[in-house]
């Protein structure tokens, strides 16, 4: 790994992979300032391939098409990533294209991407897990950015202009951290050089990040939503944890492992799903970000299943709190992650979205081989400790399901 900064202070770290046709090139720059509209920063992403002055839409796709570029957008919860991935001897290309879009978007026609946003968001509601995933971040995360969901941007997309759009995207362009990320076939040399002409007009500002951190719950809090058509009951509970900075973090990672991540091997796959038949989906998502993170298991089940699919839920996460796993299970868990980790760097791109994140995180990009080697050190009795630590806190817990089923679980009143 190379460590470089350009010529406006953007750090750049180069990996290079010999042999492989395709380099990618990623960009992160950090969130500073939360939304004032719900949707903001997703429709500022979604705006920057709608034209330039230079180009339009059209233009913009049949560029991409025909020289088989992959140039992309995304807002993740604590940055926005932006993707490059082309033929080695295109980079120049590629690269101009992206100069253009960050210096000449003109975020023109909106309101149609605001249309099309409300259509698609509407349209993913109807599915009942996507329904209750949104409710159950609005409770666990509740007055905070991080549960800002589809419902939301629905009902405050249309509030937003223009102005607001450019004042945002000039934010992420001169007003954040910024890190560059690159792998492939490269020759630092030029592709620094490249970077340079390019990317000029991007500054960055590392002052502290304000945004609030997520809190506690003070209270087990219960969400439902009541949904007649419903075949299966959408079941997520879960507590908040720590950031992606705790020491915890690699305990955290094999409880995962342990409980829900593995698939057929994990604890609640082998105790919902083959002992009692209870699911058609189990599983367990750590989220750890940069504000504060969860810990959530989730199930799809029958609907006249949610009180013994709670008690299933229960059941083992007390076990994991007061029962010493097996040395089996937990070298299990162990070689079950780390092959997963694997392959988070099998392509030029993954690897540099891998790295970029973990440099923009302050982390460092080598962050993945000190997990790991953490990984391996973790002992019985740290699961054990970890689990008790963040499993006696206050839970959140969302269900879907007819309201008749939701009556017989005691979730609401006859």
């Amino acid at each position: 790994m190379e460590t470089y900064t350009l010529n406006n202070g953007i750090k750049t770290i180069i990996k290079k992979n010999k042999s492989t046709p395709r380099t990618a090139v990623v960009l992160c720059a950090q969130i500073n300032v939360d939304e004032t509209k719900a949707g903001l920063y997703y429709l500022m992403c979604q705006m920057l391939f709608q034209g330039t002055k230079n180009r339009n839409s059209e233009q913009i796709a049949n560029e991409l098409d025909e020289n088989a570029i992959d140039l992309s957008v995304e807002k993740k919860y604590d940055y926005i990533r932006f993707k490059i991935l082309c033929l080695n001897e295109d980079i120049d290309y590629a690269l101009e294209i992206f100069q253009d879009i960050i210096e000449n978007s003109t975020f023109d026609d909106f309101e149609k991407e605001i249309i099309k946003t409300k259509g698609e968001f509407e349209s993913d509601l109807d599915s009942a897990k996507i329904l209750a995933q949104d409710e159950y971040y609005r409770t666990i995360f509740k007055n905070h950015p991080y549960s800002i969901g589809r419902k939301e941007v629905i009902e405050q997309i249309d509030s937003i202009t223009k102005e607001d759009l450019i004042n945002i995207f000039n934010d992420i362009k001169y007003n954040t951290r910024k890190i560059i990320s690159v792998a492939g076939d490269v020759e630092s040399k030029k592709i620094i050089e490249l970077l340079n002409n390019h990317l000029s007009t991007l500054k960055i500002n590392n002052t502290e990040n304000k945004r609030e951190k997520v809190k506690a719950l003070e209270s087990d809090v219960i969400s439902v939503i009541k949904k007649e058509d419903a075949n299966q009951a959408q079941i997520f509970k879960g507590w908040i944890f720590p950031d992606i900075y705790s020491n915890d973090y690699p305990a955290i990672v094999l409880l995962n492992t342990i409980l829900g991540s593995s698939g057929l091997s994990s604890r609640l796959f082998m105790e919902l799903r083959e002992k009692q038949g209870l699911a058609y989906t189990v599983r367990s998502i750590s989220e750890p970000y940069l504000l504060g993170g969860s810990f959530t298991v989730y199930i799809a089940t029958e609907p006249k299943n949610i009180e013994v699919s709670l008690k299933g839920f229960e059941r083992e996460i007390n076990k994991i709190m007061t029962e010493m796993i097996g040395e089996e299970e937990l070298e299990n868990a162990k070689n079950n992650a780390i092959g997963k980790r694997q392959f988070y760097r099998e392509t030029n791109l993954l690897e540099a979205c891998l790295n970029g994140y973990y440099e923009l995180m302050n982390l460092g990009s080598d962050f993945e081989e000190k997990l790991i080697s953490s990984i391996k050190k973790v002992t019985k009795e740290q699961i054990l400790e970890t689990a008790e630590k963040y499993f006696a806190r206050n839970s959140a817990l969302c269900v879907l399901a007819p309201q008749k089923n939701l009556e017989e679980a005691g979730l609401i009143n006859k």
